[in-house]
Order: structure tokens, then C-alpha cells, then sequence
């Protein structure tokens, strides 16, 4: 069974950080382009940050470039979202996704994606 969980949510107060985790199975990680999206209530979802198969590119979008940090460890299945200098803003339910596509760009801006997560709440309130 093909499972993308999330793990790291929470609360933060503005100029926090948080640290998201998306633990693979059911299938090799390595084989998929990875991305984080997030979707704010009544807003479209978006790609946030996508990761090559073997971490040699990455995109972000320009809202959160510079400040958050995509990365992944295939022989763990985890990837990962390092999200420094939260803005309340950035408040939304990110979601872990995996794409059979060769770009990074591919998944991110065209919200390409073969398998979600279920999804984690950040929230960025004081």
C-alpha cells in the first residue's frame, strides 16, 4: 500500500521555524520527483517546494524562496521542509506529493502528482 505520511506540524509565532518529515511506503522515493504544496482555507493549492530524484535540482516558489529548504534522504524515505522565518501568511495544510515526472518544475507548477500525503496544519499566529 503506497503511503506518504507528514509529521512536524504545529503552531509557531511569527519569525518561527518549523520542520516537516514525509515518511515513505509502499514504494521506492528515490524512483519520484518529490514536492511540498500547501492550501490555505479558500485558496487554490500550490506547489511550495519540489526536489529531483536525486536531489541534484530544486524549485521554490517565490513566496517562500529563501526561507523554507526542500530535502530528501532516499535511503531513509523521508523527505523533508525546513521552513525558517514563518510569516502567518505561510499559515495552511501542507501536503507531501510524489510525481513520476522528469522536472521538478513539471510537478511543482503544474501541480503534476501520482500520490498526496494526508496533510499536516502549520499554523504562524502570536
Amino acid at each position: 500500500q503506497v503511503q506518504l505520511v507528514e509529521s512536524g506540524g504545529g503552531l509557531v509565532q511569527p519569525g518561527g521555524s518549523l520542520s516537516l518529515s514525509c515518511a515513505a511506503s509502499g514504494f521506492t522515493l528515490g524512483d519520484y520527483v518529490i514536492g511540498w504544496f500547501r492550501q490555505a482555507p479558500g485558496k487554490e493549492r500550490e506547489g511550495v517546494s519540489c526536489v529531483s530524484k536525486r536531489n541534484f535540482s530544486t524549485y521554490y516558489s517565490d513566496s517562500v524562496k529563501g526561507r523554507f529548504t526542500i530535502s530528501r534522504d532516499n535511503a531513509k524515505n523521508t523527505a523533508y521542509l525546513q521552513m525558517n522565518n514563518l510569516k502567518p501568511e505561510d499559515t495552511a495544510v501542507y501536503y507531501c506529493a510524489a510525481a513520476d515526472t522528469p522536472t521538478v518544475m513539471t510537478m511543482c507548477r503544474r501541480n503534476f502528482v501520482d500520490y498526496w500525503g494526508q496533510g499536516a496544519q502549520v499554523t504562524v499566529s502570536s
